[in-house]
């Protein structure tokens, strides 16, 4: 048989070999670095036999895909070391993700403590130097093996393969896991690793069955490469909003409140409200929208029309009892069927369209406990929302001005370069979660792929996460955790204007039903702020920010001239702060840079006689005096263009 290596040559061999044992014949030191082949682009475990012709790459630890055999040994070896220290955990399922790996355990929670120990007992494991082997078994012989062993959940996994299949095992020095592989060849060969946090899981992430203890970590190759990466969480965890936005007094959360309810704090509400007004202002004066206000709950009556009753009550909370109650009021977990009654009020012509209704929407979702973090996934929450009201001729136009107005307030975010485009689609598979025939789906899906197409936005295509009447694109963004989450979404809607019995009045007099786009031009304000805290890091662009300029008199002698500057800038809609305590100059320029507060400005006695102010920045250290006309035309313009300086000195102790 020939074999194929990346480099073109070919190795030719009478008898069937494995992966290993190619690689120990091209060199033993590429056998030793080994963790996995590619067999014509597909990786498979070291041990799998070879017995025709194929194209060969060896995968080593400096590949991603080799990365993952080293991460997904490691998850077996955490799993033999809960089965040391916590004989009664049972084992689910430890997989390798983008950046370490995961394990899922029956257990009790575990502490800090205890992952501390685990990491031990891993050291322990990998210096014994087990030899890692595989070994298989018919299904019915499986399933009787792991019940002999006490693991339900290995139990249920291998009943739900093919009767035929033929189970996959691995043992390691006598600890056996289900598993598919691949493998490394030996737990010695696990050089780098951390055991990084824990949490609570769903079995099979479904909330209704049982609670598991998740154990996350990772593994390197190179102990330097653990390290930088040990070093990169450190920087996360100074970004996550959940812990950023709170010691910046932005929001706090209170149990008696309730989960999935933040209390946006004086400044964090300042931001929101100056990002409310520039969208509110943007789409009426620009785009051309015309603004409603509407209930925050209506009877089940207006859900059973939209089908939101039929698709969506498992997210909605429910006030009343059909079966008790005359009346049965849901809080809206959206705006749309509200704005169609808007539209319904008056009878419209086809020169009256498009009509682009727009609302600073609030909304209630009844998250599961588990899903809800910070401010990005909560139970009420503000939106952005819209709803254009079209002829079907016009749709296409109308949703590229959607997906460039999209665009723009990224843009002007800094946010652009951050996200990624999907084609969010039906699944005709599970065809009672929608609503309308396929033809309709096919047509307006693609009509959007066409629409991405012809604006050269890269997208990827996702089965099954269309909303229950139509496609739409969902613009995605990444915490810093790597966790994606849907920022803005411009949804193709060809059906629920015949539930609501929606239409307008053609050149012929005849009655047409219209098409609807739903769509969102920023996203979810809560989300939106999370989101802006990690990547900023809290130094947000000075349009943004709650406090855009602090003043700092030198002594009390020139508090006066200090609250005259401020009422200066204030009088020019600036944010503007006077620090008055008795504290050296030094110290409140450190404070002031701790607040991340983009403009300082020092005052005494020379900038009095003058008129100036002494202006310190964020950006820059020191600017050096300058008048303070000058200054607030140069603040003015910053923010009245919403320009995004970048960070030219850094933060105090740097």
């Amino acid at each position: 048989m020939k074999i194929t290596l990346k480099d073109g040559s070919v190795k030719e061999y009478a008898q069937p070999m494995s992966i290993y044992d190619i690689a120990a014949d091209i060199s033993e030191g590429l056998a030793r670095v080994a963790c996995a082949g590619e067999i014509d682009g597909k990786v498979e475990d070291l041990r799998t036999v070879i017995d025709k012709d194929c194209e060969l790459n060896i995968v080593t630890a400096s590949d991603e895909a080799g990365l993952r055999v080293i991460r997904h040994t490691a998850s077996h070896v955490l799993a033999e070391a809960v089965k040391r220290l916590f004989p009664d955990a049972k084992v689910t399922i430890g997989p390798a993700i983008d950046e370490g790996f995961y394990y899922d355990f029956d257990a009790e929670p575990f502490s800090r403590e205890d992952l501390d120990n685990l990491e031990s007992e891993m050291k322990k494991i990998i210096k014994e130097g087990h030899k890692i082997e595989r070994f298989t078994m018919p299904r019915e012989e499986a399933i009787r093996f792991m019940e002999e062993k006490g693991e339900p959940y290995k139990v249920e996994l291998i009943k739900d393969l093919p009767e035929d299949a033929e189970i996959s095992f691995y043992d390691q020095g006598g600890f056996v896991d289900l598993c598919a592989g691949p493998h490394l060849m030996s737990t010695k060969s696990i050089k780098a690793y951390k055991l990084i946090s824990s949490s609570m899981a769903y079995w099979r992430g479904d909330s209704n069955k049982a609670q598991l203890q998740r154990i996350y970590g990772t593994a390197f190759q190179k102990k330097e490469e653990l390290a930088a990466y040990l070093e990169h969480l450190e920087d996360i965890k100074k970004r996550d909003h959940n812990k950023l936005g709170r010691e910046m007094e932005l929001f706090t959360t209170v149990d008696v409140i309730g989960q999935g309810l933040p209390l946006l704090l004086p400044k964090g509400a300042r931001m929101v409200i100056k990002m409310q007004r520039w969208i509110e202002d943007l789409e009426d004066k620009e785009w051309g929208y015309v603004r409603t206000k509407t209930p925050l709950m209506a009877k089940s009556d207006l859900y059973k029309i939209s089908g939101h009753w039929d698709h969506y009550t498992d997210g909605m909370f429910v006030l009343g009892d059909e079966e008790k109650d005359k009346e049965v009021l849901a809080l809206r977990p959206m705006t749309c069927p509200f704005q169609y009654y808007c539209y319904k009020n008056t009878q419209h012509s086809y020169r009256d369209l498009p009509i682009r209704y727009g609302e600073t929407s609030t909304l209630f979702r009844n998250e599961d406990s588990g899903e809800m973090h910070g401010l990005t996934r909560v139970r009420q929450f503000t939106i952005s929302e819209g709803h254009l009201i079209v002829r079907p001729d016009q749709m296409v136009e109308e949703f590229k001005g959607c997906m460039a107005l999209a665009k723009y307030c990224l843009t002007t975010l800094g946010v652009e370069e951050d996200v990624t485009y999907h084609l969010s689609k039906w699944d005709p598979n599970n065809r009672e979660k929608y609503i309308g025939e396929p033809e309709v789906w096919e047509e307006t899906e693609q009509h959007i792929r066409e629409i991405l197409t012809e604006l050269k936005i890269p997208f990827v295509e996702d089965v099954g996460e269309a909303a229950f009447y139509g496609p739409k694109v969902d613009i995605n963004a990444k915490n810093v955790y790597g966790k994606e989450d849907t920022m803005i979404t411009i949804q193709w809607d060809a059906l629920l204007a015949e539930q609501f019995d929606m239409y307008y009045i053609d050149q012929n007099g005849d009655k047409i039903r219209p098409y609807i786009i739903h769509r969102t031009s920023m996203g979810c304000y809560e989300r939106t702020l999370a989101w802006l805290i990690e990547k900023y890091a809290g130094k947000f662009p000075t349009w943004l920010c709650a406090e855009q300029v602090r003043v700092l008199p030198i002594s009390e002698k020139y508090e006066e001239y200090a609250e005259k500057v401020r009422k200066e800038l204030a009088k020019n809609d600036v944010d503007v702060t006077v620090d008055a305590r008795s504290e050296k100059i030094g110290f409140k320029i450190r404070e002031a840079r701790l607040a991340k507060v983009p403009y300082m400005l020092v005052v005494g006695q020379q900038e009095e006689e003058d008129g100036t102010v002494s202006v310190r920045s964020r950006f820059a250290g020191d600017e050096g005096v300058k008048p303070l006309g000058d200054f607030i035309d140069q603040i003015c313009k910053e923010i009245r263009t919403k320009e995004i300086r970048k960070e030219e000195v850094k933060e105090e102790g740097k």
